[in-house]
């Protein structure tokens, strides 16, 4: 069985209808989907209904939650974050945030094998962010069960979005894969003097894990696939001018680079590494 998992579409609209027609294209079987369907992009509302139309699975992201929140205080907040959220309460339906709050934290499934459990960014919280240059314990214990998890079984496979950057490492004979974004991708090393085409990065990106599905025993293969999709980024970008940080937005689809470049690099010093050595 083939299982396409995506994440992280931000209201790109173009970008998820041209990796749906990739998944289809590919007659993978099922698509999970790990959260964050909304914000930054114009079309939040329209990639929701895409993705319950067409996905099997659909875990809630940290966006997903934080802009849907019914009571939220929004004066604890930033003018420039109160503008986002009343921006966001403006372009969903209370069904549509009702719907999202109630989405699952986690799923997990056995797959040739191996327990396969998914969530949006940890198994504990959605809005921590564990990078490929994060430190061993950092992501050995992303296989660890909590609260939120449908078990407290030790994962064998973990794979999570948040980080918008797709990779793959193995430890403890455990494999830890974030599968990237479909709407926002950018990749966190970057020098202009050393960058290779930013369509590398800006392609929308998508994970197949392929294997026999519900099977507990070690006796079929496994196999995981990094797919990047092409999509008209001029055609997503065609009604900005509803956007209230289409500058920001732009800038990340064009140049696959995040916005806030100085927490990205907060998280590489954390973990002694000198990003103005890139």
């Amino acid at each position: 069985m083939k299982i396409a998992i995506i994440s992280d579409v931000h209201g790109n609209l173009e970008a998820l209808k041209e990796t749906l027609k990739d998944i289809k294209n590919r007659k993978v079987d099922k698509i999970f989907c790990l959260g964050d369907i909304i914000m930054k992009g114009v079309h939040s509302k329209e990639c929701i209904d895409l993705i319950r139309k067409n996905c099997d699975v659909v875990l809630r992201g940290n966006c997903d939650r934080h802009f849907s929140q019914e009571h939220l205080d929004i004066d604890k907040f930033k003018d420039y974050e109160q503008k986002r959220i009343k921006w966001m309460k403006e372009t969903i339906s209370e069904e549509d945030r009702n719907y999202l709050l109630k989405l699952p934290f986690s799923y997990e499934f056995y797959m040739s094998g191996s327990l396969v459990r998914i969530f949006h960014a940890t198994p504990k919280v959605d809005n921590i962010a564990i990078l490929n240059i994060s430190n061993i314990q950092d992501k050995l214990e992303m296989f660890y069960p909590s609260e939120n998890t449908m078990s407290q079984n030790i994962a064998d496979v973990v794979i999570y979005g948040h980080i918008h950057h797709p990779y793959l490492d193995t430890l403890y004979n455990k494999t830890l894969i974030n599968v990237g974004s479909v709407g926002n991708s950018f990749e966190p090393i970057r020098n202009p003097k050393k960058d290779s085409n930013s369509m590398e990065t800006t392609r929308a990106t998508y994970l197949i894990i392929e294997g026999e599905y519900g099977k507990k025993e070690y006796s079929n293969d496994i196999s995981f696939k990094f797919i990047r999709v092409p999509y008209n980024i001029d055609k997503e970008l065609e009604d900005e001018e509803l956007n209230i940080e289409k500058e920001n937005y732009r800038f990340e689809l064009k140049e696959g680079i995040y916005r806030n470049m100085e927490k990205i690099n907060e998280g590489f010093r954390k973990v002694g590494i000198n990003p103005d050595e890139f």
